[in-house]
């Protein structure tokens, strides 16, 4: 069951700005014949192929500041598997949550949301932390429509690891950042009512990407969220994605990026 805290932040009240949302990015994932080792480090020959997507924006677009901390990501896939690679820039490496299917986002994160079919309905999300813990959901409906998160829905075959680049949980040093590689099976984009087939090159899936970052400040030697005088409460988090969504809400699928499954010699 999702805490209400939980539905609360995703069901909070937004406002379309005067201009309207930003338009959708594109990416070309190419096909790869070796799969990448799932290690968090982006040295296989199937990162080479695959390019860097653009440096992340606020969820806002360009009505908000360009975010202070470099995020980009990588997808590349096989007949079997999606994979996607992610280098954040971090000064502070923090993460607490080591339960599956915790609230990862109460954390600095790395989430990825698919919807195979884009019919902005039926769609899957994963969070993973500097810890690697990982949080697998799927929505049968968007939560703007009434629907409720299935928690207890997993990525059969998931594989997901970080690389460090510092030291995690250390305020005495300065960080450099991590990295991220996750491996979804195809398969595994199914739960009830739903299953999705490997897609063929050409084919186009509705995706998108985000990154949630907390300002942190060093109470007693150790990291903690800067909180607000007048409230006491945590700031809110940043929120950094790939596609800007134009509002402040990631569930909002017809708003995600474009991603092109491209055999390599296509991908550009």
């Amino acid at each position: 069951m999702i805490p209400p805290a939980v539905i609360a932040r995703l069901l909070l009240p937004l406002v379309l700005p005067a201009s309207g949302p930003d338009e959708p990015r594109r990416y070309q994932a190419p096909h790869v014949a070796t799969a990448p080792v799932i290690d968090g480090r982006l040295d296989d020959a199937a990162w080479r192929t695959a390019p860097w997507s653009a440096p992340f924006v606020d969820i806002e677009g360009d009505v908000r500041p360009a975010p202070a901390l470099r995020t980009r990501m990588k997808l590349a896939w096989d007949d079997g598997t999606l994979y996607i690679a992610a280098e954040m820039e971090e000064p502070h490496l923090w993460a607490t949550l080591a339960t599956r299917d915790a609230v990862i986002f109460h954390d600095n994160d790395f989430e990825v949301f698919l919807d195979p079919d884009g019919d902005a309905a039926g769609y899957f999300e994963l969070e993973i932390n500097a810890l690697n813990t990982q949080w697998d959901l799927f929505l049968p409906v968007a939560y703007r429509d009434g629907g409720k998160a299935l928690d207890a829905f997993d990525f059969a075959g998931l594989r997901s690891a970080v690389a460090l680049d510092g030291t995690l949980n250390d305020p005495s040093d300065r960080d450099r950042g991590w990295t991220l590689e996750i491996a979804i099976p195809f398969a595994a984009f199914t739960a009830p009512g739903i299953a999705h087939r490997a897609p063929r090159a050409g084919e186009r899936w509705r995706i998108n990407f985000s990154r949630v970052e907390w300002d942190l400040e060093v109470t007693g030697g150790r990291y903690a969220k800067v909180r607000d005088a007048a409230t006491g409460k945590p700031r809110p988090e940043h929120n950094w994605v790939w596609s800007p969504q134009g509002v402040i809400d990631m569930h909002q699928p017809e708003r995600w990026g474009v991603v092109e499954f491209a055999r390599a010699a296509e991908a550009r």
